[in-house]
């Protein structure tokens, strides 16, 4: 990767030390450039007139991701947030009384708040895995647990948002095949920094958002579905003309492709801009991001861990670029002042993010830095002196 070329792409990145791409990463200047562009032709022609003349770059939208995730493009639907694609998707599970959701400890906090919500509204039960002593996912548990309850779903967070343990996502795809589970896979972390193959994987449905590491404007992310999905006719609870055609007085026929998972109304220059961050992203690479992601975050936390005071909350055999710590002595807040302060963008992942985990660990939160290809070894030397520094 040509890593002058692509700080030149993100011109925002210059001034600042940037590591909060698990949070809304920085977006590349040809994405505003496209965005722009179709905003200026709305004003002049009015939104219907423009999507109509945009049509080609609104369909390389789905043509750009597909490749990105391995499978074809009527398996895309475009979808306001990741949160927006997992609540359609798991609307779309046949749910009755007596079904079970098997889960882990450390799904989003969003989605377990669905699961809870789900629960409550209805007879069904939620079931989580553990996870073993070096931090993953107990398979043997969720085997274990899959033969007890022979869950409807299986849903699994690729990579938490409040830990950088990438979870063994093809591993559980084998074990829902087998026990004939169906399987949703929050992939909003893994999506833009790592190589997620869904033939590989095997679920039945992945959502992503924009705004993380594919470097996507807000309000942007996809929802991908299985053939099986849609032989089987799943739909969301809740569609409107853009998913199905009202074909009788009291009768309907869903799309036959993905876009059943849509809405009619949705924010096209948003839609461009999601087109044109993964163009640039197939562009690099994903498995060259991938690899230099690996370096950025192997110089992080060898750093991090020498320093006597820091402790490192991220545990597992296989580790993504989200790097959680403390430092003895100090608050939170006191740590992030000295931050702020140096101007090191971050985030901060607080027990409400993460009952379970931060429980389990006996911690109320931690301070999260997440990097990404655009930064450099320099700038990771320099944000861990800042750390040391901290009298």
């Amino acid at each position: 990767m040509d890593i002058q070329q692509i700080r030149k792409d993100t011109p925002a990145c210059q001034d600042k030390l940037f590591f909060d791409s698990a949070g809304a990463s920085l977006i590349p200047q040809v994405v505003v450039d496209e965005m722009q562009t179709y905003l200026s032709a709305e004003i002049q022609e009015g939104g219907y007139r423009v999507a109509d003349h945009f049509e080609k770059e609104l369909a390389a939208m789905y043509t750009a991701v597909a490749q990105l995730i391995h499978c074809k493009p009527s398996q895309i639907a475009f979808a306001t947030s990741a949160t927006d694609a997992y609540a359609k998707a798991l609307s779309a599970i046949p749910f009755e009384a007596g079904d079970v959701i098997l889960t882990t400890a450390m799904d989003y906090i969003s989605n377990q708040l669905f699961f809870l919500s789900l629960q409550q509204r209805f007879p069904i039960k939620v079931v989580r895995a553990g996870n073993l002593a070096n931090g993953d996912l107990d398979l043997d548990e969720m085997e274990t647990l899959m033969k007890k309850y022979q869950p409807k779903l299986t849903a699994l967070t690729h990579i938490p948002t409040n830990t950088g343990l990438i979870q063994e996502a093809e591993a559980v795809g084998k074990l829902c095949k087998k026990y004939d589970s169906w399987y949703l896979l929050d992939a909003c972390q893994s999506v833009g920094q790592a190589v997620v193959d869904v033939a590989a994987i095997g679920c039945d449905f992945l959502c992503a958002t924009g705004r993380k590491f594919l470097r996507a404007p807000r309000g942007t992310g996809f929802l991908y579905v299985s053939t099986r999905v849609l032989a089987n006719d799943l739909a969301p609870l809740l569609f409107d003309a853009q998913g199905a055609t009202w074909a009788a007085t009291n009768h309907y026929m869903l799309v036959p492709d993905a876009r059943r998972f849509e809405f009619f109304e949705r924010n096209y220059a948003a839609m461009v801009g999601l087109k044109a961050a993964v163009v640039y992203l197939n562009t690099i690479g994903i498995t060259e991001v991938f690899h230099y992601n690996q370096q950025l975050l192997e110089r992080l936390r060898t750093q991090l861990l020498r320093l006597p005071k820091v402790q490192v909350y991220d545990y597992g055999s296989q580790l993504a670029n989200i790097v959680t710590f403390c430092v003895e002595g100090y608050t939170l807040e006191a740590i992030a002042e000295k931050l702020q302060q140096a101007n090191v963008y971050f985030s901060i992942s607080r027990k409400h993010n993460a009952y379970i985990d931060f429980d389990n660990k006996g911690i109320d939160g931690v301070i999260r830095l997440s990097p990404h290809y655009f930064n450099t070894f320099e700038e990771i030397d320099t944000v861990v002196a800042i750390i040391a520094a901290l009298p």
